[in-house]
């Protein structure tokens, strides 16, 4: 059986919560992401998550200036989390439930990576497909 371990992105930026959403931005366009995580005020606190709709929602389409917002004044924290060793469908329907296209991939307070509606698509019908023809 497949688990999110096998198709999650590994490698994640991370952004501090008092850095301006324009530093997101230009965080977000260098690597060319949808999201970053937020890293945590400490160490048994969660995650957040920054992503591209809350930038549009809460920041462009209230004609704020990305430059004076910060992103803790927007992120979203608690931001729901997923465990490695969960099946893909387990997953898809945690996100689902919960209307998110993202979320860190957490194991004993620790960031392994993060999962996104694309990976579930494009890498997990990929590795269902090979794994079901051996």
């Amino acid at each position: 059986m497949l688990t999110i371990a096998d198709i999650m992105t590994q490698t994640v930026q991370i952004l501090d919560r008092t850095n301006t959403v324009a530093d997101a931005i230009v965080q977000m366009q260098t690597h060319g992401l949808r999201s970053l995580i937020v890293e945590r005020p400490a160490i048994k606190m969660p995650y957040g998550i920054l992503t591209e709709r809350d930038i549009v929602y809460k920041v462009f389409a209230r004609g704020l200036d990305p430059a004076r917002v910060r992103v803790q004044d927007i992120m979203r924290q608690p931001c729901i989390s997923l465990e490695p060793h969960l099946s893909l469908r387990e997953a898809a329907l945690i996100m689902s439930d919960s209307g998110i296209q993202r979320a860190p991939v957490i194991h004993n307070d620790e960031l392994l990576g993060i999962l996104s509606v694309t990976d579930l698509v494009m890498k997990g019908y990929v590795m269902s497909s090979t794994t079901s023809t051996k």
